[in-house]
């Protein structure tokens, strides 16, 4: 699938509503519930087997993604605020509730995600402005390595900086 234009446009869904996906240990997509695919604008089709970064937003910082991957391949589960995009290029916020699926033996066999509506004061207040810091940070590295290092660098330095752990700060806010 080819680079999609993002739109200005944002999709809204519904509170009761939850997106589900899950993923193999590579990222790549094994299920993906209605919601998802209706929100998305995909079919479950389209979808399985695909990267679940086929979704990710230009505007999110990479740093974020690797916080999230750092934390469920330690056989952790992790709280997110992430910006999508849909097919059609428009975008939409989830609060994203990923967790590794088990075998009997405690190996990690891929990972799950329900994604629900984020709290709107939160974005404004803290999120928004927070992930624009951390993209600016990334982008004044050309190197893609040193890039994504300083601006993990620079999360990390914001989230030591409010005396708590990643999912403290998170739900404080």
């Amino acid at each position: 699938m080819g680079m999609i234009l993002p739109t200005k446009t944002e999709v809204f869904f519904d509170a009761a509503d939850i997106i589900v996906s899950k993923t193999d240990l590579k990222g790549r997509i094994t299920y993906a519930n209605k919601t998802f695919c209706d929100i998305a604008g995909y079919t479950s089709q389209e979808l399985m087997g695909q990267p679940h970064s086929i979704l990710r937003h230009p505007d999110m910082p990479r740093s974020v993604f690797k916080l999230l991957w750092d934390t469920i391949g330690r056989g952790q589960e992790v709280f997110a605020y992430v910006k999508n995009i849909t097919k059609a290029g428009d975008f939409y916020w989830v609060f994203a509730h990923v967790t590794p699926s088990f075998d009997a033996e405690k190996r990690i066999l891929g990972y799950h995600s329900n994604r629900r509506v984020p709290d709107r004061r939160v974005l404004a207040s803290a999120i928004i402005p927070l992930y624009a810091e951390i993209l600016a940070e990334e982008r004044r590295h050309v190197n893609g390595k040193e890039a994504l290092a300083r601006g993990f660098q620079f999360m990390t330095d914001f989230i030591g900086s409010k005396s708590m752990s990643y999912d403290e700060l998170i739900f404080s806010l």
